[in-house]
């Protein structure tokens, strides 16, 4: 095996969320693979920082306006980075959102919110760049999943559903469009501390319940997940399709040692 397998020198990828959290890093490790990136965000102007991060690797860059919930907005972000790059390449589908909170106090608004931020927004994104990637009969997408795409948790049931509906979609998708050299996986990721969840980790007796049940015993650090983005990213994926890989330290193997009381 040679490092080309693994060098995405000459390619693009759009990165969607990237204002902050795991999208930043996502996208830094394409970027030090190789990749130029398109950088999105709701509030262009979010990005400049960002963009001179990744345009200091070396990289060519460009940071476009999207809303994953608006239709037009997506399309427009598409042709706009066609028109920047030309070919694009590899799709990583991270835009998200989360609202934490009871089953029984969930909103209509609240499920409306997560879902069409998550699973519909997501359909639609990689639609629209399919349609692209056909054209040239090649192309990586990357559904960013999670561990809720495999494992219920309380408090989380709109999130939960918007994730598991994740993996269904990549199933599907990757039966849809192989025939056009399109593979379709889920990166998952188990427990990583972001902006969405923050507040959970201030609470030091659920970290070391959370702690207790990785078999590696940590939460997710960022760049733990650089290797499985670009491996999905790269030509040594080319086979694998259709996939959730799971990056959570082994909490999905479902073991549970010591009991906290969560406050």
């Amino acid at each position: 095996m040679t490092d080309s397998l693994f060098d995405l020198t000459g390619q693009v990828a759009i990165v969607t969320g990237t204002s902050r959290g795991l999208g930043q890093y996502f996208a830094s490790a394409l970027a030090k693979a190789g990749a130029d990136l398109v950088l999105t965000s709701r509030h262009r102007d979010s990005l400049r920082e960002f963009e001179a991060e990744i345009r200091g690797l070396g990289r060519r860059c460009a940071s476009l306006e999207l809303d994953v919930r608006d239709h037009v907005s997506i399309e427009r972000m598409v042709i706009e980075a066609e028109a920047a790059f030309g070919q694009i390449h590899i799709l990583v589908n991270n835009a998200g959102c989360n609202v934490r909170k009871p089953a029984l106090d969930v909103t209509w608004d609240d499920w409306n919110l997560v879902l069409d931020t998550n699973l519909r927004g997501s359909f639609f994104v990689a639609q629209a760049v399919a349609r692209k990637m056909i054209e040239h009969n090649y192309g990586r997408i990357i559904n960013i999943g999670s561990v809720t795409s495999v494992f219920g948790f309380a408090g989380l049931a709109p999130y939960c559903a918007s994730r598991g509906g994740i993996r269904q979609l990549t199933m599907s998708l990757a039966d849809d469009w192989g025939q056009h050299g399109i593979t379709v996986n889920c990166l998952a990721p188990g427990w990583f501390k972001t902006d969405q969840n923050k507040v959970l980790y201030e609470d030091p007796e659920w970290v070391a319940y959370l702690t207790d049940r990785i078999p590696v015993k940590r939460p997710g650090l960022p760049h733990d997940l650089d290797g499985a983005v670009v491996f999905l990213a790269s030509e040594a994926s080319r086979y694998i399709t259709g996939q959730t890989l799971l990056v959570d330290g082994g909490i999905s193997t479902g073991a549970t040692r010591a009991t906290v009381t969560r406050k």
